[in-house]
């Protein structure tokens, strides 16, 4: 981790929930399932598990990234969610806050990432054995000196975004992994948000959107 893991005590904000599936608004700093150790034990599958047991993990967020998050309550939701996100049949669209004046306003990144073994969890850019990365990105307005962006990732590779948008030279405001001096400084977290996820409900298929805004 990158620091001391002190997660906020935000009550869940459930954004939707049936015999299905739930949807919940992950808070930045709080893990989505557990770390090593008893120390990084609190995380929110966790914390969901307390009000539904039933409750099952379909994919994750990083720790200091927030948003829109999708948990199966039966093993079929399970399945069927899983399946989509492997064949990456689900849209999810991010917000960010990045360093600089990032141009063109629309373009893509198609660099290969990998774990850098020496330094993990960091990831790296690699032509040689790096995994397929590919992310879209639109600017939806300057700042003084930055950039607020919506980035669409068309693969789920770790930490994809914020290597991207690094390997741009505009990483993440507030990112504690990839940002340095003031772009890490003067931000009191990582500005990334998961502000929306649409996919396939398991009960009849029929496509479905949840949002949720980002605070910054």
């Amino acid at each position: 981790m990158s620091s001391a893991y002190n997660p906020p005590n935000d009550p869940l904000d459930i954004l939707h929930d049936d015999h299905e599936i739930l949807i919940v608004n992950k808070p930045a700093g709080l893990l989505s399932v557990p770390g090593k150790g008893e120390e990084l034990a609190d995380c929110l599958i966790a914390r969901i598990q307390k009000v539904f047991p039933q409750a099952l993990l379909v994919h994750r967020l990083d720790r200091d990234t927030s948003g829109v998050m999708v948990f199966a309550l039966t093993r079929h939701a399970q399945r069927h969610l899983g399946l989509q996100f492997e064949k990456r049949m689900t849209q999810k669209t991010y917000v960010a806050r990045v360093a600089g004046v990032l141009e063109p306003k629309t373009g893509s990144v198609e660099l290969p990432l990998i774990v850098d073994w020496p330094n993990r969890p960091w990831q790296k850019v690699c032509h040689e054995t790096g995994k397929a990365a590919h992310t879209d990105y639109r600017v939806m307005r300057y700042g003084e000196g930055e950039t607020r962006v919506r980035l669409t990732p068309r693969t789920g590779r770790s930490h994809q975004l914020r290597v991207h948008m690094l390997a741009l030279g505009h990483p993440i405001l507030g990112d504690p992994f990839y940002a340095s001096g003031t772009d890490l400084s003067d931000h009191p977290r990582l500005m990334l948000h998961s502000e929306e996820l649409r996919l396939k409900h398991p009960d009849g298929g029929n496509t479905h959107k949840f949002r949720a805004k980002a605070l910054f």
